[in-house]
């Protein structure tokens, strides 16, 4: 509505509402006059009529001029402050109002520029704040990039979906060298490394990568080797996690290893030539000899004949060496840089590859051992995901399953399946079969990659049972990193042992009246052969972190592994992923607690079921010399105190930490279960202290209330 109509609209209603109080009032006057006097006011107005009508008519244009103030006064000027103050909140800071109509209009319009300037003030903060968020970030930037252009290394950064987000300059001269102008793709941000890399290989290795994160292992990484144009690169993939700790990108990590793998089949080559060119001219010139031994009474002319071969002979071999080390000899294969593996992730990536590509229904089974392998994980599944589909082309193959098993120093893995079997001949024949890869290369053939792996591959019917196999064994390798796996809902120790932990020597009455948020803590936690000190379980793994004025110091860290004097238990090796073969190369127990003990000096110790590392550390004392005399507290019973109508089974360090909402990372591992101790420690002290509990002797006396300290050890 316009403004001319709205004023219209606003005169005729109180136009209206004048004449009806008017009209209210005579009402009320004639109703109360008696009829005679009705009668001569009826003749007063008759003969007044004109001048009425000339007063109603009169009524708007009397009643526009207050309206026309007060509009003017009020809603105008009140609507144009609204405007005014949405251009100060929305596009300009620094508009101010320019405060109009009556004094309480004035007032508010004064009140307004003064918020105003209050919110331009913040907005300018924040704006510099930004600003120097921004710088520093740049500097960041600038830093990263001058360590990358600085890196011996070749690395490119990219997000989950192969866009390249950071390169060094020695990737982009790399990758440029071996492109060509019909080969791959240039480097560059915002650019996809699938058009510089062979996709499946890619595909793969970020598949190993998800694999291992599902795994929890420390430190995964995926290793392959591709080739770029007429070169061979030795890849590292490196994932980047995201703020939920998934897979949010990648860092891949080149280098160029076409001349060493080149200069390694040029000096295998060369040994196989020599070794091949001298085993008959040795032969002749032993034959010789042996000849001449065996008649020494030999005429002079056969004994000269006998002399003549051995010289000849021995010039030829010379003349071969000085040939061979003067020759650079083409290589008539390329060794292979292969990486490690164990066989359930291999299995894992050759069921994916048949589920996909072939919509076989896949299975594993295997007998319990995970076994370590040598390989090129990616060459090799494709080799039997091709050879799979060559059976499904001529017999009616809808499922297989994929055993693995230990055969002496060799690993053997078999593709079973129910049904007719191809005869040994054709089997030979799509081993000899070459493929192209993306790109229109040419893949190494079966057979090839057989030679590569010192691998053979074979076909064994089992007729009893109905079904046939296609087996393939691989030399098995010594495994190079262990793999953290925690079984759900498995606790890795007992909740109670016999140590008292209320009545440690160190305790003083300054340290009793302490504040537990004023405590400088030390978080730990033991990994050990198995569960039982009495029966000669020791540690093999301390980690710590210290607490200081309330906060947790990451970076102030204690994490070793400890050689034990008897092997490690299979079942705890389930839990905390710590083999025997791990703890063969590091310090005893008498090197690593006295370095724990500097690590904790003058701190209070704090652990989850304390007791049990506890009662380790004291049986280590005969030996070491070492002991931890200070307070203990233990988050096991501090959470009994705070969440007293938990049953007990929810007073596990996962648990207590999910309720607390502290992430858990890590877990079974000393340092990781550290971590979370902390957290979980910190997250308690208000919860403690809203119950009263502020000071240690206050929490170590409500300690010896609960339910686990008055338990019969």
């Amino acid at each position: 509505m316009s403004p001319k109509a709205r004023f219209a609209a606003w005169l005729a209603a109180l136009t209206l509402a004048v004449l009806a109080l008017f009209a209210a009032v005579a009402g009320t006057l004639v109703v109360g006059l008696e009829p005679a006097q009705r009668m001569a006011l009826r003749g007063v107005l008759a003969d007044r009529m004109p001048l009425l009508v000339v007063l109603v008519l009169l009524l708007p244009f009397v009643l526009a001029v207050p309206l026309r103030w007060w509009t003017r006064a009020w809603p105008r000027a009140a609507a144009r402050m609204a405007e005014e103050v949405t251009l100060i909140h929305t596009v300009n800071p620094g508009h101010r109002l320019t405060p109009a109509g009556p004094t309480e209009l004035r007032q508010l319009g004064d009140a307004v520029n003064a918020f105003a300037g209050a919110h331009e003030r913040l907005h300018r903060q924040v704006e510099a704040r930004v600003g120097e968020a921004n710088a520093r970030l740049e500097e960041e930037k600038n830093r990263l990039a001058a360590l990358m252009s600085e890196l011996a290394d070749s690395v490119l950064v990219c997000n989950r979906e192969g866009r390249i987000l950071l390169y060094n300059e020695r990737a982009a001269r790399l990758l440029a060298a071996g492109a060509g102008p019909a080969g791959p793709g240039p480097v560059g941000l915002g650019r996809s490394v699938f058009g510089i890399f062979d996709t499946g290989q890619l595909m793969h290795a970020l598949d190993r990568l998800g694999r291992q994160l599902e795994q929890r292992i420390a430190h995964p990484v995926a290793r392959f080797v591709a080739t770029h144009g007429e070169q061979l690169l030795r890849a590292q993939m490196v994932p980047v996690l995201d703020a939920q700790a998934e897979l949010g990108g990648f860092v891949l990590v080149l280098e160029d290893v076409t001349r060493s793998v080149e200069s390694d089949s040029r000096r295998e080559s060369l040994l196989r030539q020599l070794t091949e060119g001298t085993r008959a001219s040795l032969a002749n010139i032993r034959a010789a000899v042996e000849t001449m031994q065996q008649y020494p009474d030999m005429d002079a002319d056969r004994r000269g004949r006998l002399t003549d071969v051995i010289r000849d002979e021995a010039e030829q071999l010379s003349m071969r060496l000085d040939t061979a080390a003067a020759t650079d000899a083409e290589a008539p294969g390329r060794p292979w840089p292969l990486e490690d593996i164990l066989s359930v992730d291999l299995v894992h990536a050759l069921l994916r590859s048949l589920e996909r590509r072939l919509g076989l229904t896949a299975a594993a089974q295997d007998d319990g051992e995970a076994l370590w392998l040598s390989v090129d994980s990616h060459a090799l599944v494709q080799a039997l995901t091709r050879l799979m589909g060559r059976l499904i082309e001529r017999f009616p193959i809808r499922s297989v399953v994929i055993e693995t098993a230990a055969v002496g120093r060799f690993a053997r893995l078999s593709l079973c399946w129910t049904g007719p079997a191809p005869d040994p001949e054709l089997l030979r024949q799509w081993q000899a079969e070459p493929h192209v890869v993306d790109g229109g290369a040419r893949g190494p053939t079966l057979d090839e990659l057989l030679q590569r792996h010192n691998a053979e591959v074979w076909l064994q019917p089992d007729r009893g049972a109905g079904l046939n196999r296609v087996c393939l064994q691989l030399p098995a390798a010594r495994a190079m990193q262990p793999i953290e796996r925690a079984r759900p809902g498995l606790d890795s120790r007992p909740v109670y042992y016999d140590f008292d932990l209320f009545h440690q020597p160190g305790q003083t009455p300054e340290l009793d009246e302490t504040p537990l948020a004023d405590l400088s803590c030390t978080v730990f936690d033991t990994e050990t052969t198995g569960l039982a000190p009495s029966d000669g379980d020791e540690i093999i793994a301390i980690g710590a972190v210290r607490i200081v004025n309330g906060r947790l110091l990451r970076q102030e860290c204690f994490d070793r592994l400890v050689r034990p004097q008897r092997s490690v238990r299979r079942e705890s090796q389930r839990i905390h992923g710590i083999s025997n073969e791990m703890l063969a190369d590091q310090p005893g127990i008498g090197d690593v607690l006295p370095m724990f003990k500097r690590f904790a000096e003058d701190t209070v110790l704090v652990a989850h079921n304390a007791a049990f590392d506890m009662r380790f550390l004291q049986l280590a004392e005969p030996r070491t010399g070492i002991a931890f005399t200070q307070p203990v507290l233990d988050t096991l019973m501090l959470s009994a105190l705070v969440h007293p109508g938990h049953p007990d089974a929810e007073h596990r360090l996962e648990l207590i930490a999910a309720r607390l909402g502290v992430p858990v990372a890590g877990r079974h591992t000393a340092l990781g279960d550290a971590l979370v101790t902390g957290e979980v420690f910190l997250k308690l002290v208000p919860l403690l202290a809203e119950r009263g509990i502020h000071t240690l002797r206050q929490a170590r006396e409500a300690s010896q209330k609960t339910l686990y300290a008055k338990l019969e050890y």
